[in-house]
């Protein structure tokens, strides 16, 4: 069926010469790769006993955390060139003590394991992994702190991202906060500078991604005057 859609699109592009034309082919054919690509990629029986004990004892059960790992791996493998990871209820207002520690649990080793299976594979250069949420968590307690109800707040005045492979320095920690982890006491990153590196490990000039609005050449990283982080660049 897809055969025949193909011949008559194709005979239409003869009559016509319209380039679009082509274009919906191309759309279609990828489309097909797509699809049947993922029964191959979702298949994890070939995967080693050392590979899921690299991920942790959660990698088995679909939709986890841990095998969701294992699959961007593989996607990076294919070369899909944009793989995004979920982990959600992080918004611990309340029962910190014991869901925090379920949450790392669930994400810490999953996160290790990706890193190193990636470097051993080869593949780490060339995959730059990003890891961080919208805001940080404040050091002071919500609610009575001696009571496992407690949890913490907001807190958007500083917090960490971490960046591994794709050309960055390994190993290191970039700015610092003050005693109290409030505020930044040296070399804060804005969220435009983090955009910036990133776009230019991706080989994009973020000064150049821009579109006009409204007589307005904007872009991702705003306005305003950021750049890269060179210092965490290798």
């Amino acid at each position: 069926m897809l055969d025949s859609l193909g011949s008559l699109n194709r005979l239409r592009q003869q009559e016509t010469g319209d380039p679009e034309i082509d274009t919906r082919i191309r759309q279609y054919e990828m489309s097909y790769r797509m699809q049947t690509s993922v029964p191959d990629l979702m298949n994890l029986s070939e995967e080693t006993e050392a590979t899921f004990n690299l991920y942790g004892p959660e990698s088995r059960r679909p939709g986890s955390y841990a095998a969701n790992c294992i699959l961007a791996r593989r996607l990076a493998e294919r070369g899909v060139r944009f793989i995004q990871l979920f982990h959600p209820d992080w918004d611990h207002h309340k029962k910190m003590t014991a869901w925090c520690p379920d949450r790392c649990r669930d994400t810490d080793q999953p996160t290790a394991g990706l890193i190193r299976d990636l470097k051993q594979r080869g593949l780490l250069e060339d995959t730059l992994i990003v890891w961080g949420g919208e805001f940080g968590r404040g050091v002071v307690g919500q609610g009575d702190f001696s009571s496992p109800e407690a949890g913490r707040d907001h807190h958007p005045r500083c917090f960490t991202v971490m960046l591994a492979g794709g050309g960055i320095k390994p190993g290191i920690t970039y700015g610092a906060t003050d005693d109290f982890s409030y505020n930044v006491a040296e070399n804060g990153v804005h969220v435009h500078d983090l955009q910036a590196t990133i776009l230019h490990q991706l080989g994009i000039d973020h000064r150049r991604l821009t579109y006009r609005f409204q007589g307005l050449d904007m872009r991702l990283t705003g306005v305003e005057e950021h750049h890269p982080v060179h210092a965490i660049i290798a």
